[in-house]
């Protein structure tokens, strides 16, 4: 007797299918081919977004003559980040952490143990919700690169990024997304506010800190040297963030969607606000503001993709320009840290403010999809300042162990002799440019 013959023998054989047929086949009723098509596709995007997109904006952003230091930089995490992701990072962030669990997760799925092709992760296979955290694992500590171009060792920044990824990353991952403590409380980070933006640029702020700022620094920088080649990056952020956001609803379905305007919206707002603030200080609108806008809103807009409309898409955007640029100059002329590419300034302060701001922007007053059962706006601000606070506090300290450990192993700073030469002869053996 075949299933189909049991099956139309009515509900009364239903036990004697589900004992009769694999495990697997049962488990594959319950796949989506249309999320996991969708979720595939943000996983691409996603990693669009480091290589080439991330790599290129910032390497515009410096020196001729170190232009490929900073592309090696981002290639180089991308491979360490995607080993130790396999091997324990997710593992940590997703596990089960037992009596621990509040804070980190176990390394029950250490190099994927127990996980197969039929694996399910909600509506999609285990290895391609591995593969899309996987993503951001890679793209977090990368954005680090912007505080240290164009002075700092190589080993440095291998040691720093993979020690990083498993003290800093996979534990406040594990809190806001993998059923921590600060899920438990009820933080909103829908694709990263907390996670992504707030963990890499405070420990940016720490890193350039302790590493001095370049030389020349602040009055006498060299400026970028291919603004051409940060938009071509900007552009490329702009369109693999789609896949950040919109993928972080895990599905194909409406949240996708909503998530996928808002972004577009908001980078769009936060481009011209930046411009526009440009355009009244020193009279001219550049392309390096414009697009600096455009990572700012998208910077914003991360952790409440998810839960506002398109009238607090606009708000966050039109805000992040103009609160971001203006942390920009604190952060380099006041404060006088040589955060280079103004990571802290564009995605600690961005993420933030956005994690803030879905307390407001989150309800059906701004179009928004309302806030979860039982919360209030003051209770939603409350746990999210708690959430922002906690991991910034435990960023800062644990990035600026990893920073001694690594300048006593390695050294952090390179000779002066080879910072006035470029980092991509005496680093790396080649020259971005033969002029």
């Amino acid at each position: 007797m075949t299933i189909a013959h049991l099956l139309r023998g009515g509900a009364s054989l239903l036990p004697a299918v589900l004992l009769l047929w694999p495990a697997s086949a049962v488990a594959a009723d319950k796949l989506s081919g249309g999320d996991t098509a969708w979720i595939l596709t943000a996983t691409a995007l996603v990693l669009f977004m480091t290589l080439p997109g991330l790599a290129l904006f910032y390497a515009g952003l410096v020196r001729a003559s170190s232009v490929l230091s900073v592309l090696m930089h981002c290639f180089a995490i991308c491979c360490v980040a995607s080993i130790i992701w396999l091997a324990i990072g997710y593992s940590l962030a997703f596990g089960d952490g037992g009596s621990w669990n509040a804070y980190i997760g176990g390394l029950d799925k250490a190099f994927l143990a127990g996980i197969g092709p039929d694996t399910l992760s909600g509506s999609i296979p285990e290895t391609v919700f591995f593969a899309f955290q996987m993503t951001f694992a890679i793209i977090t500590p990368a954005l680090i690169v912007g505080a240290y171009p164009e002075r700092v060792t190589f080993p440095a920044v291998l040691f720093f990024s993979a020690v990083w990824l498993v003290i800093v990353y996979a534990p406040v991952t594990h809190w806001v997304w993998g059923g921590g403590w600060l899920s438990e409380m009820g933080v909103r980070d829908f694709a990263g506010g907390i996670v992504v933006h707030v963990t890499a640029g405070v420990s940016a702020l720490v890193f350039a800190k302790m590493l001095g700022g370049r030389r020349g620094f602040p009055d006498q920088v060299r400026p970028p040297h291919s603004p051409g080649m940060t938009m071509t990056g900007a552009a490329m952020l702009w369109v693999g963030w789609f896949g950040f956001n919109a993928g972080s609803a895990l599905a194909a379905d409406g949240n996708a969607g909503m998530a996928l305007v808002v972004t577009h919206i908001s980078a769009a707002a936060a481009s011209l606000s930046w411009a526009a603030m440009e355009w009244l200080k020193f009279g001219k609108p550049s392309l390096i503001g414009i697009v600096t806008g455009t990572i700012a809103g998208l910077a914003t807009i991360t952790p409440a993709s998810g839960f506002v409309g398109p009238v607090g898409a606009l708000i966050l955007g039109l805000l992040a320009g103009v609160i971001c640029q203006w942390m920009t100059t604190l952060v380099k002329q006041t404060i006088k840290i040589d955060d280079s590419l103004d990571v802290f300034a564009v995605h600690g302060v961005g993420g933030a403010l956005g994690t803030v701001l879905v307390s407001f922007l989150a309800l059906s007053t701004f179009q928004g999809l309302g806030l979860a059962e039982g919360m209030t706006v003051g209770k939603q601000l409350g746990v999210q300042l708690i959430g922002i606070v906690a991991v910034a506090i435990w960023s800062a300290i644990a990035s600026y162990v990893i920073i001694l450990i690594a300048r006593g192993l390695f050294g952090l700073r390179v000779p002066e002799e080879d910072e006035i030469e470029g980092l991509d002869i005496t680093s790396h053996g080649e020259r971005g440019y033969d002029l």
